[in-house]
């Protein structure tokens, strides 16, 4: 089975990144740490039951060994990203990552191992470091056993309501995961093109990030 594991928004840098989700949410996302073999490094909170929020920007001062993750180092990202950090994707948590990859119709990429500090994980990547389905279907991640990183971090009161995802083709999204993934806040349409919007319950009231 696949479970919801966190929600990613991308940004050109932290700062910006971090400003996007005060704006977005009223609440000041702590900092997390640095992922040297991605050249990234991220903030980071949780959304209540073991689901987190990440911010992650490219680190400047890091040479990646691999193209970067979530589409990074492309530069129609760098457009879409110059523009404004976004809500950019999704994660969901496996047992065993490479049967998931085999089993999972729409699931991409290979099984890449990845560290922030002591924490080390293994993460569905493209070689080129693109996103399945635009970011619309979700990335791959095997945490160690008995690990859940969302509830050891920051808690500021906010928690996630739904998780809404537009694709051109949200039918045909929905169907690949609908016998490997139930989970009611997450919520897949069609339209004109991908898009991602978490709703929020924050201390100030409910929010909306994009």
């Amino acid at each position: 089975m696949l479970y919801l594991d966190h929600l990613t928004v991308a940004a050109l840098s932290l700062d910006e990144g971090v400003a996007h989700v005060r704006r977005a949410l009223g609440v000041e996302i702590p900092p997390g740490g640095a992922h040297p073999i991605m050249g990234t490094h991220n903030h980071l909170m949780q959304l209540g039951n073991s689901v987190f929020l990440e911010v992650i920007a490219p680190d400047p001062g890091v040479t990646p060994q691999r193209p970067r993750w979530f589409g990074l180092d492309d530069p129609d990202m760098h457009r879409r990203l110059a523009c404004s950090p976004r809500l950019l994707t999704w994660v969901v948590r496996v047992a065993d990552i490479r049967t998931a990859l085999a089993d999972v119709p729409g699931a991409a990429g290979e099984p890449v191992q990845v560290s922030r500090g002591t924490l080390s994980w293994q993460i569905s990547i493209a070689p080129d470091g693109s996103l399945p389905s635009g970011g619309a279907f979700p990335t791959l991640i095997e945490w160690p056993d008995g690990v859940l990183p969302g509830l050891s971090m920051p808690d500021l009161g906010c928690r996630l309501d739904r998780l809404s995802i537009t694709h051109l083709d949200g039918a045909s999204l929905a169907a690949s995961l609908k016998s490997f993934f139930a989970d009611d806040r997450v919520v897949i349409s069609s339209g004109a093109e991908i898009e991602l919007r978490a709703a929020i319950m924050t201390p100030l009231g409910p929010r909306e990030l994009g």
